[in-house]
């Protein structure tokens, strides 16, 4: 039965009694149980299969006797491919190809403990463990094959799902082996295999999703159909921080198919935000009946907020003192008494997640304390505990099911949609799927933090760096969620990466200086990173040019001396971009790297300026540090997609107030670049292997824009200091 097909059939509200519900929530009857997830409609078939067929092996692999072969992943797919290469680690050390597997789901139960995808974590946070469980799991099932043909281990190997007896060449399958194997103990340290011998790691797999994706048969959150479902479209106030005083719905009432309003609470991090729910029996209801509701607000005097006075009150507060991030030396001494003095102010602004798919949630109620959710997140647990905290229901009482997201960039971390659809379906007694439209997802946040970046340098005569200094002056994120009253420890996820990186500047001083904001604030692709980097590797270029030196030859001249990750990163964007190749009159070619929690990636970009259409992008290289790669394709993809993202950032869309609202609505007045305005990226890993292992969808995203800017400015002269800017107008 496809996907799509059993998705439709879950029990009805009601005929699910709690001992059920604990069954497919925990599935803590398999016999040899570390846990076991799911994807929605697998449930029922697992319970069946459970009692005697069915074994785990470890918490991640089941195997019935029928030789099926199921893999849990516990990392949502939001494009980035953890559908294959989550599996594929435990596949690779099991011995089977991933065309002999079932991939589920699972849906944050405790067992598996964080199963969220992001900080570009899903590879490097779960590489040596989910190897070590796929060559336990083989070499529980190699020993119960000795034990059947009593013959030493060292006779027998696994291949495709069989072990084979070498002397006498007989075979059994994991599914002949599975309930003997089941009953063995795990190992606990198994011997991995050489990654020379690897036959998924490392190569172009096949997706198993992109079939389901190309022909529409993969289920996203948004598709999600029940039986007897209704819709629900909320109305929320766009002024932040506003008191619901009253509403009329007589209009609303009169659309054809509306059922009831229910008024709630948006919960986002530790803030509520009044709204009311129309619930109707189509979505198309629901919306026309938001449309004619008349709502009353108490805007509490937040309609003043305005972007540009904000902006001012940033600038104004560069020049003031901040919390010591980092100190080395003595700044205001060497910066004072250095022969060249550079200084620089970087102005980047708030940015929405823009994902594809809007945010939406499906939530049913089994009785009054048994809740289900069909959701598209980045992470099952995360949703489990935001409903849990929120609702003030057992976390064990509610089931998640997670789906295909139409891309998550951060936002799809915060689950304040899932609390919404949860809330609103407590009060009817069927399923609702809570639809948030392209301008409540434009408009509602939480968005990247605004953020300056007040730069210092002291050079010497010949250019050599004497002093250091980058400011950040920002809001943070974690004030705005969680209305922090201390926000001295807000300074070190604020300055992600100015400190650390490879650059060996003497005399640092870096600071944090915190401004307040109203305005929801949350984790953008690759966080704080996506902003700071900017201002650093711009500067970093200001400071070369200064000293008249080619700015990659500097860096690596003058402030990369010793050898290191960075270093031999900048050494190959050198060489694949042909950087010491001449270019045509009116072009221009920048570098930037930055390494920070996620990895490390560094770019070349090439421009033109010799036509009357301002600046076009030539040509895009891309080095990406790695260590170790699943697969190179998805690596190659996740590049290009930061690529575009950084691009976007930095030429099309900023996310601006007025009258406390937010001026953006939809893709007319916040756009994306378009196909035909990204250039070829050409992305080269850096793959060597050893313990070290980076992550890849964010780290592609910070030394873009620097990278862009600092071509311009060796094309035209021209520095880009504020983001985004008109590239047709530079």
């Amino acid at each position: 039965m496809r996907l799509k097909e059993m998705i439709k059939q879950p029990a009805s509200r009601g005929d699910l009694d709690r001992r059920r519900f604990l069954q497919l929530t925990g599935l803590s009857g398999l016999g040899l149980v570390l846990g076991l997830g799911w994807k929605p409609g697998d449930e029922e078939a697992i319970v069946a299969a459970a009692g005697t067929t069915a074994v785990n092996l470890s918490a991640y692999i089941i195997i019935d006797s029928s030789g099926t072969i199921s893999i849990m992943n516990p990392q949502p797919d939001m494009g980035q491919g953890t559908f294959q290469s989550v599996p594929a680690m435990i596949a690779e050390e099991l011995e089977v190809t991933l065309e002999q597997i079932r991939i589920i789901q699972t849906g944050g139960e405790k067992q598996y403990g964080r199963q969220t995808s992001g900080g570009s974590n899903s590879i490097r946070g779960n590489y040596q463990k989910l190897r070590t469980v796929g060559a336990a799991a083989k070499e529980m099932l190699i020993l119960a094959a000795t034990q059947r043909w009593k013959v030493p281990v060292s006779e027998c190997y696994a291949s495709g799902g069989v072990v084979y007896h070498k002397p006498s060449g007989k075979s059994l399958s994991y599914g002949e082996l599975a309930v003997e194997a089941g009953r063995l103990p795990v190992p606990q340290q198994p011997v991995l295999k050489d990654p020379r011998d690897f036959k998924i790691i490392g190569k172009n797999y096949p997706r198993p999703d992109v079939p389901l994706k190309i022909s529409g048969k993969a289920v996203y959150g948004i598709d999600v159909e029940l039986p007897g479902m209704l819709y629900a479209s909320v109305a929320h106030c766009p002024v932040f921080n506003s008191k619901l005083v009253s509403y009329e719905d007589a209009d609303t009432m009169r659309v054809k198919g509306v059922k009831k309003l229910v008024r709630f609470q948006r919960a986002l991090g530790a803030h509520k935000y009044d709204a009311v729910a129309v619930i109707a029996d189509t979505y198309w209801a629901a919306y026309q009946g938001k449309l004619a509701l008349k709502v009353k607000w108490d805007y509490d005097g937040n309609d003043v907020f305005d972007t540009d006075v904000y902006e001012q009150t940033l600038r104004e507060l560069s020049g003031k003192e901040g919390t010591v991030v980092h100190s080395d030396g003595n700044f205001e001494a060497a910066f004072s008494s250095a022969p060249v003095q550079l200084t620089a102010l970087y102005e980047l602004p708030m940015v929405s997640h823009s994902p594809m798919e809007p945010q939406n949630c499906t939530a049913l109620w089994h009785g009054k304390d048994l809740l289900e959710i069909w959701v598209s997140s980045q992470g099952a647990d995360r949703v489990k505990d935001e409903i849990a905290r929120n609702l003030g229901i057992p976390r064990d009482n509610i089931k998640v099911n997670i789906l295909f997201s139409g891309g998550g960039f951060g936002r799809r971390l915060y689950n304040d949609y899932a609390v919404e659809a949860a809330s609103i379906a407590r009060e009817v007694d069927a399923p609702v799927k809570m639809i948030w439209t392209r301008e409540e997802d434009t408009q509602l946040g939480p968005f990247r933090p605004p953020t300056f970046s007040a730069m210092k340098a002291g050079l010497s005569a010949d250019g050599k760096p004497l002093a250091f200094q980058h400011k950040v002056i920002s809001p943070s994120m974690g004030s705005t969620l969680e209305d922090k009253k201390d926000t001295s420890g807000e300074s070190s996820s604020m300055t992600e990466g100015i400190s650390t990186q490879a650059y060996e500047l003497p005399n640092m001083k870096n600071e944090y200086v915190f401004s307040q904001i109203h305005i929801p604030l949350a984790a953008w692709r690759s966080v704080t990173s996506s902003t700071v980097a900017f201002a650093h590797e711009c500067f970093i270029d200001e400071m070369a040019a200064k000293a008249g030196r080619d700015p990659l030859q500097y860096r690596l001249d003058v402030l990369l001396t010793k050898d290191s990750d960075t270093k031999r990163l900048l050494l190959k964007l050198k060489e694949v971009s042909y950087w010491d190749r001449p270019l045509p009159a009116g072009w221009g070619r920048g570098v930037a790297q930055y390494e920070f929690f996620a990895g490390l990636g560094g770019y070349v970009v090439e421009v033109s300026s010799t036509n009357q259409s301002g600046i076009h992008i030539e040509k895009v290289y891309m080095v990406i540090d790695l260590g170790t790669v699943v697969n190179p394709d998805m690596v190659a993809l996740q590049v290009e997609g930061a690529a575009t993202m950084a691009l976007t950032a930095a030429i099309k869309s900023a996310i601006t107030f007025t009258n406390g609202q937010t001026r953006q609505t939809n893709f007319h007045n916040y756009p994306l670049v378009r196909i035909n305005e990204m250039p070829e990226v050409e992305v080269h890993i850096i793959a060597e292997g050893g313990p070290k292992i980076k992550g890849v969808g964010e780290p592609g995203l910070p030394p873009f824009a620097p990278a862009l800017a600092n071509a311009i400015f060796a094309a035209t002269g021209k520095r880009i200091r504020k983001l985004p800017f008109n590239i047709n107008k530079v």
